[in-house]
């Protein structure tokens, strides 16, 4: 399966609903004010947030649109052309590429979007680059996400360093480091404990792991990466609030979004915070971690189905 059928598949439960919403509103053959209204909340409601839905009302109000055409058609494409426009400037395309030096990554992410599992799927993309690989499972905190990430380790044929359940989360982060060092690893993911933004104590220790990372390289960690999962709707706002105010996040990748119909959460993410997404969680297979292409998410969240 190519990946724009990927993405069109992932995105089948959003613009199957985005679009038949829309089609029962667009039932006249001209967009009058009351509609466009209603085009508004509808977008509101599909979780594309007020900034963006206020936005494409007002382009839509501007736009000489034939009649005679399909109008939620029409409407889906002035929504495609948006969300390009938006999401575009937010590709990181040099994400995966392989890095002459070391790259220290650290992942984030609250318990239960896919962290772990997420952490696993990019390595395996940065391992077929090139790169080599080192995960640390700095999430001490749960003995389950240490023995998870070193059956990932396993799987995609990569090193960890790990502790016992309970150990210093930052002396982990800190001898992976110390060791890929050492062993010329490029790439170090650095797991750590879920459940950061309402538990102090765990966001001292996640400050900690990357105050610690800076003792070896001034400029790590040289990535911040928080997974968010779409399934939780406009809650995904608020962590990535809580979280950019602990240490300032340079990529997102947003799970799940093959199991939910408010896929427009990653517009309104990207509206408000203009961080870059890094990938696209579009199942459960190990492949199924999407590179993101904004125009191949803003085809498939606009597909008439």
């Amino acid at each position: 399966m190519g990946i724009f059928e990927k993405f069109k598949s992932g995105f089948k439960k959003s613009a199957s609903a985005f679009t038949s919403g829309l089609r029962d509103i667009v039932v006249k053959k001209e967009i009058d004010d009351k509609t466009l209204d209603r085009i508004e909340d509808y977008l509101i409601q599909s979780d594309v947030g007020v900034a963006s839905a206020s936005e494409i009302k007002e382009i839509i109000s501007k736009t000489k649109i034939d009649p005679n055409k399909d109008l939620t058609a029409e409407i889906n494409n002035i929504l495609k052309d948006y969300i390009i426009s938006v999401m575009k400037p937010l590709e990181n395309n040099e994400f995966f590429k392989n890095k002459e030096k070391l790259n220290a990554i650290l992942v984030s992410g609250v318990n239960g979007v896919g962290k772990t599992t997420t952490i696993g799927k990019i390595s395996k993309i940065l391992k077929e680059n090139g790169n080599k690989v080192m995960l640390a499972a700095s999430d001490t905190f749960r003995a389950a996400a240490i023995e998870q990430l070193e059956n990932w380790a396993k799987k995609i044929n990569v090193e960890i360093t790990k502790s016992s359940q309970g150990s210093d989360p930052a002396s982990v982060a800190y001898k992976a480091i110390e060791t890929s060092i050492s062993n010329n690893f490029n790439q170090v993911l650095i797991d750590t404990a879920g459940r950061l933004q309402n538990k102090k104590n765990l966001m001292e220790e996640y400050k900690k792991i990357a105050n610690v990372t800076k003792k070896i390289d001034e400029s790590a960690p040289h990535d911040v990466i928080l997974i968010l999962d779409a399934t939780s709707g406009q809650n995904v706002l608020n962590q990535v609030e809580e979280f950019n105010k602990i240490i300032p996040i340079t990529g997102l990748v947003m799970t799940k979004l093959d199991g939910t119909a408010k896929g427009g959460i990653l517009l309104a993410v990207a509206k408000k915070y203009k961080i870059p997404i890094i990938a696209l969680g579009l199942g459960e297979k190990e492949d199924d971690l999407q590179i993101f292409e904004a125009e191949k998410f803003a085809d498939a969240f606009t597909q008439i189905t």
